[in-house]
C-alpha cells in the first residue's frame, strides 16, 4: 500500500521528492528575473493530488515558490510529484514550522497576503496581485484555518456564475494564479 501500487522488490524508501527551499531563496529568485515575489501558501491541504497540481500551476504560472506547512498536510509525496508533471523539480518549496509567523515574515517584508475564500472582501477581479504577493490557499473541506485567515491582509473570492459555489482547491489556485499574472504582466 506504500507504494502506491508501484513495482518493487520489498523495499521501500519513505523520501521527501526534492530538497526544501529557503524563503530567501525565493526572494533570489524574484529579484534574478525582476520581478515582485510570487508566493502560494498551502495552508493544511490533505490531498498530495491537490498539493502537486497547485505546484504545477504554480510553475506554470512563474510563481517564486510554495509554502507548505510542517505538520497536518500533505508532504511532498511521490503522488505529489507525479501529479506535479515534472513541475516540483522546478519549483522551489519551503516547508514551515509555523506559517502563521512566515505570513508575519513575508509582510514585514513587503509581501500583500491574500487568503482565497468564497465569502470574501475582495473580488478576484478588483484584488490588486501587481506587488510583492502571497495566496493562500485552504485545506479542501475546511478552508483557511482561523488563525491563519486573520493574518490575511485581503481575503479574495472568485465570483460563481453556477448553482455549484465551490471549485476544487487546486482549481481555484490555477484561477487565481492566472488572474494574478494577468495583471501583474499588464503594462510591462
Amino acid at each position: 500500500a506504500r507504494c502506491g501500487g508501484a513495482v518493487h522488490q520489498g523495499v521501500v524508501a519513505l523520501a521527501a521528492a526534492k530538497e526544501f527551499s529557503t524563503i530567501d531563496d525565493m526572494f533570489r529568485l524574484a529579484e534574478e528575473r525582476g520581478e515582485p515575489p510570487f508566493l502560494i501558501l498551502a495552508d493544511e491541504l490533505a490531498d498530495p493530488h491537490n498539493l502537486g497540481a497547485i505546484i504545477r500551476s504554480a510553475e506554470t504560472a512563474g510563481a517564486h515558490g510554495v509554502i507548505i506547512p510542517k505538520r497536518r498536510a500533505a508532504g511532498l509525496t511521490a503522488v505529489a510529484a507525479r501529479a506535479s508533471a515534472g513541475a516540483l523539480a522546478y519549483m522551489p518549496v519551503h516547508k514551515a514550522v509555523n506559517l502563521s509567523a512566515l505570513i508575519d515574515t513575508l509582510k514585514e517584508r513587503g509581501v500583500w497576503v491574500f487568503g482565497a475564500e468564497a465569502d470574501g472582501n475582495v473580488g478576484l477581479y478588483e484584488a490588486d496581485f501587481a506587488g510583492p504577493t502571497a495566496i493562500v490557499i485552504g485545506s479542501e473541506g475546511e478552508g483557511i484555518s482561523r488563525l491563519i485567515r486573520e493574518k490575511c491582509d485581503f481575503i479574495v473570492s472568485i465570483p460563481m456564475r453556477g448553482k455549484v459555489n465551490s471549485l476544487n482547491a487546486s482549481n481555484a489556485a490555477a484561477v487565481l494564479l492566472f488572474e494574478a499574472v494577468r495583471r501583474r504582466t499588464r503594462g510591462k
